[in-house]
């Protein structure tokens, strides 16, 4: 076997040039006696600190020991609280830094979410042969004893496996770890949510078209309990455009006289490039009427027309209200949409979604999932449509949890991604583009949330004078 490094990923798998068993250690059986072996390309950091490695070392573990061993590294988040949350004793030499800094901040509880609690799948249950009608998927009690079920079904298949006859002749020790994974994975977080039961939710189960079980969450309402765990160095910063210190403060646990809070008073961006129109149209919520959300589809159409030779975006808060904004336009305006969500109905992603609308000279993006995390500089959307404001969902069981303990915390998460969606086409100093909100519940959001706007918006809202 030989190692080689291909830019194109795509064509390292065409070429078979990937790792084919994506494990970097494996128990095999030699002269009888069970044994783990290192795969021959994995280096290891002291080697990568000494520059002592092979030169065909494996790809990923360069970079990341380089990252672990260089002065200052840069990573994405679930890879840094991988290292934080499961292999912060195997690394603590290299992980002692002054400082750290967090970018997308008003993201961070949802990256730290996703290390804490449990998602329970139907694959699970059907592997650990249980049956899903003995639990009450509204019962944290029950989902805890679900867990635990999980956890002793896959101990007892590692045991059964192990003294079988057909193990000892030939030992499949890759099937081994992987149901010890999830041994390990579902024993802890019996643990965490046993211990701590006040502070875990049970979310309503997702079912198939069929009305089976698919997939049930279990997860914490107060992330602050978790959260010293990835933040550990002497000074940390957290950047966000779309941050307020009381919230934030609270929702991580900070005490705020430890914390100080730069608010820019002014933005960089000419206000002339980044006109904000409150159009006031119609309230929109679950109470609205049929003719509430067609007067507002009709006045999309009005801006399409007025924006005709030009690309754009309309953002709204779901799936279905994407649909029926296309169902209602004008058949004229209908062929310059196109539906862009994270996963899409003909396979595409989202990055080939966009490639097609930079192609299109009047392409117009609809989304209820573009808020942020996308970059339509310059002539790529030269206006926005805010149809309707995007309040976290209150039906689902954490959310409404997470409003009652605390309060700041919903206002807080709609006017972030409300803001968040008003940067998503004006990127630099020379760009600009036209936003329009047509939900009159915006003002609503405004008046609860004045004193967490930051002042690099005051002046485009009108609120100078807060």
């Amino acid at each position: 076997m030989e190692s080689e490094k291909v830019e194109n990923t795509r064509r390292a798998m065409r070429w078979g040039l990937t790792c084919d068993k994506g494990q970097c250690q494996e128990r095999t059986s030699k002269n009888g006696k069970e044994v783990v072996e290192v795969c021959k390309f994995k280096p290891t950091i002291k080697k990568v600190e000494d520059k002592t490695h092979d030169s065909n070392s494996c790809h990923y573990y360069l970079q990341k020991y380089d990252a672990l061993v260089s002065p200052h590294s840069l990573w994405n988040y679930h890879a840094f609280f991988q290292i934080m949350k499961f292999n912060k004793k195997l690394f603590e030499d290299y992980l002692d830094r002054k400082v750290s800094v967090f970018d997308e901040a008003h993201k961070i509880e949802d990256q730290i979410i996703q290390f804490v609690g449990f998602d329970i799948f139907a694959g699970q249950v059907a592997e650990c042969n249980l049956n899903t009608e003995k639990y009450n998927f509204t019962d944290l009690d029950s989902m805890i004893k679900l867990t635990d079920d999980i956890a002793y079904s896959y101990a007892k298949q590692i045991k059964d496996i192990k003294e079988s006859t057909a193990f000892q002749n030939n030992p499949d020790f890759e099937l081994i770890t992987r149901l010890e994974r999830r041994y390990d994975r579902a024993a802890q977080a019996k643990i965490d949510i046993s211990t701590d039961k006040d502070n875990f939710v049970v979310n309503d189960p997702i079912k198939d078209l069929n009305g089976s079980f698919r997939t049930i969450s279990v997860k914490p309402i107060d992330i602050s309990k978790f959260a010293e765990t990835f933040f550990e160095t002497e000074y940390q910063i957290f950047m966000s455009a779309t941050i307020d210190k009381q919230s934030f403060c609270e929702n991580m646990g900070f005490e705020k006289d430890d914390v100080a809070f730069v608010d820019t008073p002014k933005s960089p961006f000419p206000i002339k490039n980044r006109s904000v129109d409150l159009l006031n149209i119609k309230r929109l919520s679950y109470g609205s009427t049929e003719d509430d959300e067609l007067e507002v589809i009709r006045t999309i159409d009005r801006i399409l027309d007025e924006h005709s030779e030009q690309r754009g975006l309309i953002l709204t808060s779901s799936i279905p209200r994407c649909q029926k904004i296309l169902r209602y336009l004008s058949p004229k305006n209908t062929k310059r949409i196109r539906i862009c969500h994270s996963k899409n109905k003909d396979g595409k992603t989202q990055d080939e979604v966009i490639t097609e609308h930079a192609s299109d000279p009047t392409g117009v993006l609809l989304s209820s999932s573009l808020w942020e995390g996308v970059d339509l500089k310059d002539d790529l959307s030269r206006f926005q449509i805010i149809a309707k404001v995007p309040y976290p969902n209150y039906k689902e069981k954490r959310t409404k949890a997470k409003m009652d303990k605390f309060p700041l915390w919903y206002t807080s998460q709609t006017l972030t991604k409300l803001l968040q969606g008003f940067g998503r086409s004006i990127r630099s100093e020379d760009d600009w583009a036209r936003t329009y909100v047509l939900d009159t519940a915006v003002n609503n959001v405004f008046f609860k949330a004045q004193q967490m706007i930051p002042k690099a918006y005051h002046d485009v809202l009108g609120l100078d004078n807060l």
